[in-house]
C-alpha cells in the first residue's frame, strides 16, 4: 500500500519485482561480478557518491513533501532513486573516463550508498511530521478545531526548534537495531522485499545488459519529467485565483464538481496510479464514492438536526467532523488490525525458528557429481555475501552507548523545545518501548515488507496525549510524542531494509550505517527547509486550498480524542465512527481468512484496503480519478506490449512525479514574489452565464 499512513506497503514495483525474478532464474549473482574487485568501506563512500545523494534528496525532499501537503498517498520512489543515482554517476564516469582521468570505477557498491542516502532523506521528510503531527501543532490547523485551541495546545511554527527536535530524534532510532542485524539478515534470513528487489535491481544495473536497459530507462524517466514539468508550467498561466485552472476542470459536471469527483490533470497522481498496486488506487475510488457520494449527502440532510446549521464549514462539529473523525476510525482500526496481526506473526514466526533452529546456508553441502547446480551456485553466492557482512563490524557496545547519549540529549533538548508539555520522564518511557516496538516493526517488515511506524505513532498520541491532559497541554505533548515514536521505528525497520540490500550486493554493513546517516542528516537538514518554503508561500492545511494537509487535522483529532473523549464529537459522529472502526477490522480478517483458504479465484485481491478508502473521506475523489487514470494508462500499455511496461513503466511514472513536483518549487517563488498567473479559465453553469 502506498499512503502516508503506510509508507512502506507499497512493496516491490513491477520493474523491482522483474529484476527479483530475473535473478531466481539464475541463483549465481556473485559469479557474474567474480572478477570485479569489491572496494574497502572507504572506498564505497566516495565525494561524487555524497553529492549525487544531496542533489537527489533535494529532488526527492520536494516530491515528497508536496504529495504530504496534498494527500499523503506516497507511492515508492527506490526506483527512481536508483535509477538516477546510475544515470548521473554513469555519465560523470564516463565523461571523465574519455579524458583519461577516472580513478576510480562506478560499482554497484556505490550506487547502493546512493540509493541509501536518498531513501533515508526522503524518509526524514515522511517520518519529521511537517505534514502530520508537526502542521498538526499550528495554530492554522487548530483554528479548525473550536475545542483544544488554547495557546497551551498550540504551537507555533518555528525553523529553529523544527531543526532541533528533528535532530534530537531522528538518528537514535538507527542505533535501535544494529545489534539485531546478524539475525535477522543472516540466522534468520528475512526476506525484506523491497531490500530485496532494490538490491537485484542494483545488480542488474551493473552488468553490461543491465547497464544498456538502465540508460534507456533513465532517458525515458526525463522525458516524462520534461513533459510533466512543462505542462504544470503550462497549467500555471490558466490559474490566477481561487476555483481557476485545470485544476478545477468540472470533468464530470458542475454536481459532481462540488462533490469533489472531477479530474484535476495532476501528472503526479496520474505517475502515482502507475506505480502503485491496481487495488489501491481502486481502494481510493471506492472510498470516495461511498463517503463523498453516499455518507455526505445524507449526513448534511440531518444539518440542524446532528448539528448546528450555524457552523463554519472547517468546524469539527459540523460535516467536518464526521469527515475527519470517521475517517481517523477508520484507520484505528486498520491500524490497529495490522499492530496485532504483526505482533502474533512476528512472535509465531520467532518462536518456530527458535524451536527448529536457524538455517545457516554454510552448511549446506552442494552436489559433487553436478558442478553446475543450483545448490552450488546458491551456496557460493552465500559464502561471498556472508563473508563481506561479516568483514566490517559495527560494535554493538558502540550501539549501545550511542542510543543512550542520543536518549539522555532528547529527554533534556524535547522538553524545553515544547516547553515543559512533554517531561523527560515521557520521553524516557517512549525509549525504554521504543526498542520493542522498533524489533517488532524491523522484524514484521523483513517477514512482509509493511512498515507500521505511523500506526505506533497514532497509538502515542492517544496515550501521552490522555496522559498529560488537556489543561497541560496534552494536545502537542501527544503529537510531540508521534514523533519521537515514529522516528525510532520508522528508521529502524529502514536501516535493516539497507542492510539487507548492502548484504545482497557486497556494499560493508558499516557503509550502509554511515550512508544512513549521512542520508538522515541530509534529510534533517533539508526537509524543514523545503517545507518552511512551502509554509510561507501557500496557505498549508485550508481544505479547500492546493495544500490541504488532510493528516495535520487528522492527526490532531487523534490528540483531541486522547484529551478530551469521545465528548468532542457531533451528534451520532460516535455510533458511526464506531461502524467504520469495525468495519475496517472485518474487512481485513476478511482478506486474511480468503488468502490462507481459498485457493482458485483469490477472490481477496478485490476487497478494498480500509486504510485506502479513509484518505477520500476528507478530501474527495480528484486524486482517486488521477491515480485511477493512471491505473488505466498503465494497464492498456500492459495489454499491448507486457514486457516493456514493466521495464520502463516504473520509470516514466517517477519522471511525472518529479516534474510536476519540481514546478511547485518556481511557483512558490512566484507565489513569494507577488507574482500572479496571468490568466483565471473557470467554468460556471449556463444559467449563471
Amino acid at each position: 500500500m502506498a499512503s502516508q499512513d503506510h509508507h512502506d506497503d507499497d512493496g516491490t514495483d513491477d520493474a523491482s519485482a522483474t529484476s527479483a525474478a530475473a535473478a531466481a532464474v539464475n541463483p549465481s549473482i556473485e559469479q557474474v561480478f567474480k572478477n570485479i574487485e569489491v572496494p574497502p568501506w572507504r572506498k564505497q563512500i566516495t565525494f561524487r557518491s555524497v553529492f549525487t545523494s544531496a542533489v537527489l534528496s533535494f529532488v526527492f525532499n520536494v516530491v515528497v513533501c508536496k504529495l504530504n501537503l496534498t494527500t499523503g498517498v506516497i507511492p515508492s520512489l527506490n526506483v527512481a532513486a536508483g535509477l538516477l543515482g546510475f544515470g548521473f554517476v554513469k555519465f560523470y564516469t564516463t565523461l571523465v573516463q574519455k579524458w583519461g582521468m577516472l580513478k576510480q570505477p562506478f560499482t554497484r557498491q556505490e550506487n547502493t550508498v546512493i540509493q541509501t542516502c536518498v531513501v533515508a532523506s526522503s524518509g526524514i521528510a515522511f517520518s519529521s511530521g511537517t505534514a502530520s503531527y508537526m502542521l498538526a501543532m499550528s495554530s492554522r490547523v487548530a483554528a479548525q478545531a473550536d475545542v483544544g485551541n488554547a495557546p497551551i495546545n498550540v504551537m507555533k511554527l518555528e525553523l529553529g526548534w523544527i531543526y532541533g527536535f528533528l535532530f534530537a530524534v531522528s538518528f537514535i532510532g538507527l542505533f535501535s537495531i544494529v545489534p539485531l542485524r546478524k539475525m535477522m539478515i543472516m540466522k534468520y534470513k528475512l526476506t525484506y522485499p523491497s531490500g530485496t528487489a532494490t538490491a537485484f535491481l542494483i545488480n542488474s544495473f551493473h552488468t553490461p545488459k543491465g547497464a544498456k536497459l538502465a540508460v534507456k530507462q533513465v532517458r525515458a524517466l526525463f522525458y516524462s519529467f520534461g513533459g510533466s514539468f512543462f505542462f504544470a508550467f503550462f497549467q500555471w498561466f490558466f490559474a490566477a485565483g481561487d476555483g481557476c485552472g485545470f485544476s478545477s476542470f468540472p470533468t464530470f459536471g458542475l454536481s459532481a464538481f462540488k462533490k469533489r469527483f472531477y479530474f484535476d490533470f495532476s501528472s503526479v497522481y496520474v505517475g502515482a496510479g502507475m506505480i502503485c498496486p491496481y487495488m489501491v488506487n481502486i481502494s481510493l475510488l471506492v472510498g470516495a464514492v461511498l463517503s463523498w457520494g453516499i455518507m455526505w449527502p445524507l449526513i448534511e440532510q440531518k444539518k440542524g438536526s446532528w448539528y448546528s446549521a450555524d457552523l463554519k464549514p472547517t468546524s469539527l462539529h459540523g460535516i467536518q467532523g464526521y469527515r475527519v473523525f470517521l475517517g481517523i476510525a477508520t484507520m484505528l482500526g486498520d491500524g490497529l488490525f495490522h499492530v496485532v496481526y504483526m505482533v502474533v506473526v512476528t512472535t509465531a514466526s520467532f518462536l518456530a525458528r527458535k524451536r527448529s533452529g536457524p538455517k545457516d546456508s554454510s552448511t549446506v553441502k552442494p552436489d559433487e557429481d553436478d558442478e553446475s547446480s543450483d545448490s552450488q551456485l546458491a551456496n557460493y553466492d552465500e559464502k561471498r555475501r556472508r563473508e563481506y557482512f561479516l568483514k566490517d563490524q559495527i560494535p554493538n557496545s558502540g550501539a549501545a552507548v550511542g542510543y543512550v547519549v542520543l536518549a539522555v540529549l532528547s529527554m533534556i533538548v524535547v522538553p524545553i523545545i515544547f516547553q515543559g508539555r512533554l517531561k523527560w520522564y515521557h520521553i524516557l518511557v517512549a525509549y525504554l518501548i521504543a526498542p520493542v516496538l522498533a524489533f517488532c516493526n524491523a522484524y514484521g517488515c523483513g517477514l512482509t515488507d509493511w512498515s507500521l511506524a505511523s500506526n505506533y505513532g497514532k497509538i502515542a498520541i492517544l496515550v501521552f496525549s490522555s496522559w498529560v491532559g488537556l489543561d497541560h497541554g496534552g494536545v502537542v505533548a501527544g503529537l510531540a510524542a508521534c514523533g519521537v515514536m515514529m522516528n525510532i521505528v520508522s528508521t529502524a525497520s529502514d536501516l535493516m531494509q539497507d542492510f539487507k540490500t548492502g548484504y545482497l550486493t557486497l556494499a560493508s554493513p558499516l557503509t550502509m550505517f554511515l550512508s544512513q546517516v549521512i542520508g538522515t542528516a541530509m534529510g534533517c537538514l533539508m526537509t524543514p527547509a523545503v517545507f518552511w518554503f512551502f509554509y510561507k508561500a501557500y496557505p498549508l492545511g485550508d481544505p479547500d486550498g492546493a495544500y490541504p494537509a488532510p493528516y495535520g487535522l487528522m492527526y490532531r483529532g487523534i490528540a483531541l480524542l486522547g484529551v478530551e473523549g469521545f465528548s468532542s464529537l457531533p451528534k451520532n459522529c460516535l455510533k458511526l465512527s464506531i461502524m467504520c472502526f469495525f468495519a475496517a477490522i472485518a474487512l481485513n480478517i476478511l482478506t486474511e481468512v480468503l488468502k490462507h483458504t481459498e485457493k482458485k479465484w483469490r477472490i481477496y485481491r478485490f476487497i478494498p484496503i480500509p486504510m485506502c478508502m479513509a484518505i477520500p473521506f476528507y478530501l474527495g475523489g480528484y486524486f482517486a480519478i488521477d491515480m485511477c487514470v493512471g491505473s488505466l494508462i498503465l494497464f492498456v500499455w500492459e495489454w499491448n506490449k507486457k514486457q516493456q511496461a514493466k521495464v520502463f513503466g516504473p520509470a516514466v511514472a517517477s519522471g511525472l512525479i518529479c516534474g510536476e513536483s519540481l514546478w511547485s518549487v518556481p511557483a512558490a517563488i512566484l507565489a513569494l514574489a507577488g507574482v500572479n498567473a496571468p490568466i483565471c479559465m473557470k467554468f460556471a453553469s449556463a444559467s449563471a452565464a
